[in-house]
């Protein structure tokens, strides 16, 4: 991946840009709290709300107490579903049930008129607004296609495939294998984890997106913690859910009911009070005994889901934040075919006799430890191979011009506030106190190279510099997205910034680009590249932003056009802008 920066320095030049070559073999860092801006889990218009997150306090109080009934056929030590059920479920129903017969009536109240469908292959279906669904014409189709369809796109938006159609458009049917289709299925999957959590533990449910690889549900358990042995009890309340074929019901729901809806809930109570304006609505989805704060949209009904696993567990902060409650998130899998659970089954076992971790312990190559979550203990086996990379980089660098450099390990905090790191980043630094004033250890080597480069006058007859460091980085990554060697607290970063003038960026882009290519050629990696605009929260004028961007277009043109031939899967170019 390569990172292009946007910084000023004493108006040495009226235009400066440097690049970051990043050889690196860490996975992409996301911040474990930006899941919950994921729009799979609630909805987050935004809100002059001003409430304070629930912080470090007992979780749910009256939880309705098990029957003394043990789960049978799961291992597990409780019993399978609590007797009597949490109170929160028919508080939640009578609600939805009063405010679902006033929508029926409006609906049926609207009127009726012939409308054209049209489909991604030109052809035309007549239908009846607010009668006809995307189901209806599923069926038309053909009975084995409606069956394999999960989701609609009208307009180019998803909708559900039993919301009616409210006049004339377009409409795309979409099954488990496209990529939203897929994420939708995983969607409602979640919500079925999320009945069973609260049937098997009285839990407050939190968010519950999906993933990359599936969903997960995030809850507040009252004196118990998940583990393994729940897992098959958990899968057991799922299954009961998918057989009764529970149907999933949109309804919008005013502000003002969604605090009394949910007013059990502290957790959703403070998502619905900051991010949902006064006097608006937003949308909660039903299934069974479940009704849940979520934007949507979903399957048909449970029934669509023919195979479901809970995969692990791990412990995580209410909206990613360490000061707020410490809640637990379990994690599963579905599948409209229980076929693809046996592959993937097969897929996990031979995934894990290829464990990194596995294999870094068995060749005596490193081990992590708990006293030091995150940071990797490299063994003298492991150690020469990490001086062998370490010198071929170095070797690689000092080939193409780069001047090594060494910069702090820590800084105050001003030159990240500069930066911005500091206003957009600080929960992910290791912050410290020193002589009253805020430090940090750093993340990342931006702000010491530009201080390096910043330490002088520097006249354009030295352009380009090109500084490369191996600095030890930290990074606060929350305790359950700690994976071996792919997400860490500490590590090496070799790092290189490129401050050049606008005329050599072209130049300089098509030697990064084969820099890339000889680096991960020579491990046989593949890599695509992306090209991304300016953030919303940009620093600086939208001039300066727009000629960066057009002349990263321009570049990325020009050296694409050169690789392609070379059966590199490219795609576009990523490039991360900050003004400093």
């Amino acid at each position: 991946m390569l990172r292009l920066h946007r910084l000023r320095f004493k108006q040495l030049l009226p235009c400066r840009l440097y690049i970051t070559p990043l050889i690196s073999l860490r996975r992409p860092h996301v911040p474990a709290n930006f899941v919950v801006s994921c729009p799979y889990s609630t909805s987050m218009s935004t809100s002059a709300a001003s409430s304070s997150p629930p912080v470090q306090s007992s979780h749910q109080k009256g939880t309705n107490k098990p029957i003394d009934k043990k789960a049978k056929d799961t291992g597990s030590a409780h019993p399978l579903e609590l007797d009597p059920r949490p109170e929160y479920f028919e508080h939640r129903i009578r609600i939805f049930d009063k405010l679902k017969t006033e929508h029926d009536e409006w609906v049926k109240n609207q009127p009726r008129q012939e409308i054209a469908i049209t489909l991604p292959d030109g052809s035309q279906r007549k239908g009846t607004s607010w009668e006809t669904s995307p189901m209806d014409i599923a069926k038309e189709i053909s009975p084995s296609f409606a069956d394999r369809v999960v989701i609609a796109k009208v307009d180019g938006e998803l909708w559900d495939l039993e919301r009616p159609l409210e006049a004339s458009c377009s409409l795309e049917l979409l099954d488990f294998e496209h990529p939203e289709g897929k994420r939708v299925f995983w969607h409602s999957s979640a919500h079925v984890l999320g009945e069973a959590a609260e049937r098997h533990y009285g839990c407050h449910l939190c968010i519950g997106p999906p993933t990359e690889d599936g969903f997960f549900y995030e809850m507040a358990i009252q004196d118990r913690p998940v583990v393994n042995s729940d897992y098959p009890a958990l899968e057991k309340v799922a299954d009961l859910a998918i057989k009764e074929k529970q149907k999933f019901e949109r309804l919008f729901v005013p502000k003002e009911t969604l605090l009394e809806m949910f007013g059990y809930n502290k957790y959703k109570k403070y998502i619905i009070e900051t991010k949902i304006p006064d006097g608006t609505s937003t949308t909660v989805y039903r299934c069974g005994p479940m009704v849940d704060l979520c934007v949507g949209p979903h399957i048909p009904h449970t029934g669509k889901i023919k195979a479901f696993m809970i995969t692990k567990n791990s412990a995580s902060y209410f909206l990613g934040d360490a000061n707020n409650d410490s809640l637990q998130r379990v994690y599963g899998i579905s599948f409209p075919d229980k076929k693809q659970l046996v592959e993937y089954r097969k897929f996990l076992e031979e995934a894990a006799k290829r464990d990194h971790r596995k294999i870094g312990k068995e060749q005596e190559l490193f081990f992590f430890n708990d006293l030091s979550p995150g940071s990797c203990f490299f063994l003298p086996h492991g150690t020469r191979i990490y001086n062998t990379l370490l010198e071929l980089i170095r070797s690689e660098y000092f080939k193409r011009g780069y001047q090594e450099v060494i910069s702090p390990n820590m800084f105050s905090s001003k030159p990240w506030e500069t930066s911005g790191h500091w206003q957009n980043y600080r929960e992910s630094m290791f912050t410290l106190d020193v002589e009253k004033e805020q430090w940090a250890l750093k993340p990342m080597n931006c702000p010491g190279h530009c201080l390096i480069f910043d330490s002088r006058d520097r006249s354009y007859r030295e352009l380009p510099i090109r500084m490369a460091e191996f600095a030890v980085l930290h990074r606060n990554e929350a305790s359950g997205a700690l994976t071996g060697l792919t997400r860490v607290r500490r590590f090496v970063q070799d790092d290189g910034h490129i401050f050049c003038m606008p005329s050599q960026i072209e130049q300089e882009f098509a030697a990064l680009f084969q820099f890339m290519q000889d680096i991960y050629g020579l491990f046989g990696f593949e890599y695509h590249l992306e090209l991304s605009t300016r953030p919303e929260n940009y620093l600086g004028t939208i001039e300066t932003w727009d000629a960066a961007e057009d002349q990263l277009k321009k570049a990325l043109d020009t050296v694409t056009s050169k690789t392609v031939s070379r059966n590199l899967r490219f795609a576009r170019f990523s490039e991360y802008l900050c003004n400093g």
